[in-house]
């Protein structure tokens, strides 16, 4: 009985001792990022058309990435253009379609037509088709008013 009991104890020393080296060597992990980017394009422009004709352009180019174009940053340029960086980045789409939706939006700045633009283009993927079209009036104030359509499938 003796000798069974320190044969126990030496096999549970000699596991104990192979447990204790083993946690002191490095463990198995997968890689982990330390930095990410998401894709972006840069458009330069001069006019209104031109911006929604840029993001058009991104829309189609984010699209290969299943991702949707935001603005990351707009400047003006020396030139007299100005820029446009759209970052490409996983959304999800708008809630359910009004019955008669009004994709017409009254803006002032370049920020407020890219994101017009990007919500009825979330819209007429969603139950329209693309591309879309567009109209910009100038209204008696000083602002604008752009009106997008779907093009039916």
């Amino acid at each position: 009985m003796i000798m069974v009991f320190r044969r126990f104890r030496g096999l549970s020393i000699a596991l104990l001792a192979a447990g204790a080296v083993a946690s002191c060597g490095p463990l198995a992990s997968s890689p982990q990022p330390v930095q990410s980017s998401n894709p972006s394009v840069t458009y330069n422009y001069r006019t209104d058309q031109e911006l929604l004709k840029a993001n058009q352009n991104a829309t189609t180019y984010c699209g290969q990435y299943q991702t949707a174009p935001q603005t990351a940053g707009l400047t003006n340029n020396p030139d007299g253009t100005k820029t446009v960086v759209f970052e490409c980045v996983r959304t999800t789409l708008p809630a359910p379609a009004p019955v008669n939706p009004n994709l017409s939006y009254t803006y002032r700045t370049d920020q407020e037509l890219v994101q017009a633009s990007q919500t009825a283009n979330a819209y007429c993927l969603k139950y329209g088709s693309q591309p879309m079209t567009s109209s910009i009036v100038t209204n008696s104030d000083g602002t604008r008013t752009v009106t997008f359509q779907c093009r039916s499938r």
